[in-house]
């Protein structure tokens, strides 16, 4: 298994990592399978989606935003109930297919660190088996 440390930029952040999955791929010297990404963060998560436009991340965190507003009566005394909802509803995991030791995405699609209680260093675990 090989662990990313990825910084991440702000309260609320997407930061593209797919070079640094790539490369992790490319470590592991698998051609055929599938690579594994989990996020061990309660307040973080994992997505893919389009990273051609940065536009789509910061309107993805507008959407999210209100989905799952601060509230005066979250219980949670941290103060960043809204950001372990998020988690959940963006989730800690991707599975993504490697073909000819490559990982397989579609034309405008990259592999995000979404952040929602930072800014922090935040752990991706990766693991690459063959299918």
């Amino acid at each position: 298994m090989i662990q990313l440390q990825v910084r991440t930029s702000g309260r609320q952040s997407f930061e593209d990592i797919t070079s640094q999955v790539q490369q992790a791929v490319s470590q592991s010297g698998v051609q055929e399978g599938l690579c594994h990404l989990f996020c061990p963060h309660t307040t973080a998560g994992l997505t893919v989606n389009e990273n051609w436009d940065p536009s789509v991340q910061h309107d993805m965190g507008l959407a999210l935003d209100d989905l799952v507003p601060q509230r005066r009566d979250f219980r949670h005394s941290e103060g960043n109930s809204p950001a372990h909802v998020k988690s959940s509803l963006v989730g800690a995991s991707q599975t993504l297919f490697v073909d000819g030791g490559r990982l397989v995405l579609g034309s405008w699609q990259g592999i995000y660190l979404a952040e929602f209680d930072g800014p922090r260093t935040r752990k991706v675990l990766v693991k690459v088996v063959t299918a």
